[in-house]
């Protein structure tokens, strides 16, 4: 039942502190991102940890420069976990959102704080997102599914929303 509570009560936090989740824990939530299932258990998503400063940083100007806009759109967090998935596989997105959603509740159950930013996509699709991923020696044709980003919270835990009355139609 703890595993149904932790998803009961995950939220996505948009303040952070600066401070640096311990290695040893980023890679438990990293592992647990490697369990997600995926389309004939091809395990086609790769993640990208990033905890060094000046790679986030330079990730988040690109990804605010592809919202059109200034400021930091991770919020301040210190690690990006970043998942992208071949796209020669027809299950790729659904894979690598499956990844992601691990992420996010595995960071939960660790106590972090987590949420999921989007234009991976156009990130690497840019020169200098192939750029990065030509650096660390990943080839083939991957599509940015997301990004996860974690750290300590700098503010209240968001309240659930209520649940809307048209969520489930049962079929007796």
């Amino acid at each position: 039942m703890e595993a149904i509570e932790n998803l009961k009560t995950r939220r996505s936090v948009r303040k952070f502190k600066s401070d640096m989740v311990p290695k040893e824990i980023i890679e438990k939530i990293v592992e647990a991102g490697t369990y997600a299932p995926t389309g004939m258990n091809r395990q086609t998503p790769v993640i990208i940890a990033v905890t060094n400063k000046e790679v986030r940083d330079k990730l988040s100007k690109l990804n605010a420069s592809i919202m059109g806009g200034e400021g930091d759109p991770f919020y301040n967090a210190p690690v990006i976990l970043i998942v992208l998935a071949e796209k020669s596989f027809p299950t790729y997105v659904y894979d690598g959102s499956l990844v992601m959603g691990n992420l996010l509740n595995a960071a939960h159950a660790y106590g972090i704080s987590s949420c999921w930013i989007h234009r991976a996509k156009e990130e690497f699709e840019s020169e200098e997102g192939r750029k990065i991923l030509s650096e660390l020696g990943i080839e083939g044709d991957f599509e940015g599914i997301g990004h996860c980003i974690l750290g300590y919270a700098d503010c209240e835990e968001p309240a659930p929303a209520p649940r809307k009355s048209d969520y489930v139609y049962w079929i007796e």
